[in-house]
């Protein structure tokens, strides 16, 4: 059953399509978590049991903490059953002697797979890519980010999305190339001549200009 005719990936800074699935922990909503202040990672996988996303999958759990700290939801997809779900958790808790937190949705009507465009048929027609959605407390999609089925998904990079998502929010500044927390942020260029001069005059106090367009500042 092909359903990518009817899906179409949400484009960032648009609302997130809201859901009611079935899951792991019972019948859940998105907006269970935004409706909390919670950010979401929602992200799909192709199947249960399957080698990559195991591996994926423990290291999402052995990062919990870092999940916790940023008061983001984790909500995993896959058009598995509830019960292919649960014996797949059991089996890589028991394995990796983590406790895996979070939900997965069992979406074998394909319901979250359409509305976030989740299968992809050149890659297959009947399973999920490896998506990840970054939702805020407002249900705004903030970042998508998709990998091929070969490739698992760097968790450092994920956290450090959501580290940058609230750095920004908090302090109206951009992020440059490589940026980790700690590290100078971009502050806003200037909108006219006469403001771009001053800066690079020596009106940016406490700023590293770099150029009247490029100018840095410790938080």
């Amino acid at each position: 059953m092909s359903i990518t005719a009817e899906a179409r990936i949400p484009h960032i800074l648009e609302q997130a399509p809201d859901f009611e699935a079935k899951s792991t922990h019972g019948v859940i909503r998105l907006s269970d978590y935004t409706s909390k202040g919670k950010y979401v990672m929602l992200f799909s996988h192709p199947s249960d049991f399957t080698p990559v996303c195991t591996t994926e999958f423990i290291e999402f759990a052995r990062r919990q903490a870092d999940w916790d700290r940023l008061n983001v939801q984790l909500v995993g997809v896959s058009i598995d059953s509830v019960f292919s779900h649960i014996a797949w958790v059991r089996d890589m808790e028991q394995m990796s002697g983590v406790k895996i937190e979070f939900p997965l949705i069992a979406d074998l009507d394909f319901k979250v797979a359409a509305a976030y465009g989740m299968v992809h048929e050149a890659v297959s027609d009947t399973a999920a890519v490896r998506a990840v959605f970054a939702i805020d407390p407002k249900n705004i999609v903030r970042a998508i980010i998709y990998y091929p089925p070969q490739l698992g998904r760097n968790v450092d990079e994920l956290v450090r999305i959501f580290e940058a998502i609230q750095t920004t929010d908090r302090s109206s500044v951009s992020l440059g190339a490589n940026w980790q927390p700690g590290d100078p942020v971009i502050v806003p260029s200037p909108a006219t001549v006469a403001d771009a001069e001053k800066r690079t005059n020596g009106g940016g106090a406490g700023l590293q200009v770099e150029s009247w367009y490029l100018s840095k500042k410790n938080l």
